[in-house]
């Protein structure tokens, strides 16, 4: 008689173990990249100051 206990590929025991592991944190997911977000938005900022300030400056000379 076969004995239904076994798992001949194992399958449950790698299952159980890829449930048990915990999940890596990536940066993205513990919110560590917000200083480099700030600094990219100010660079934006002060690039479109510029910009504008040549327009203006363009256009009053």
């Amino acid at each position: 008689m076969a004995d239904n206990d076994i798992d001949p590929a194992a399958s449950t025991q790698m299952f159980r173990a890829f449930v048990d592991t915990p999940e890596p944190r990536t940066p993205a997911a513990t919110g560590t990249d917000g200083g480099s977000r700030t600094g990219v938005i100010a660079a934006v900022v002060i690039a479109a100051v510029v910009v504008v300030a040549a327009v203006a400056w363009l256009a009053f000379s």
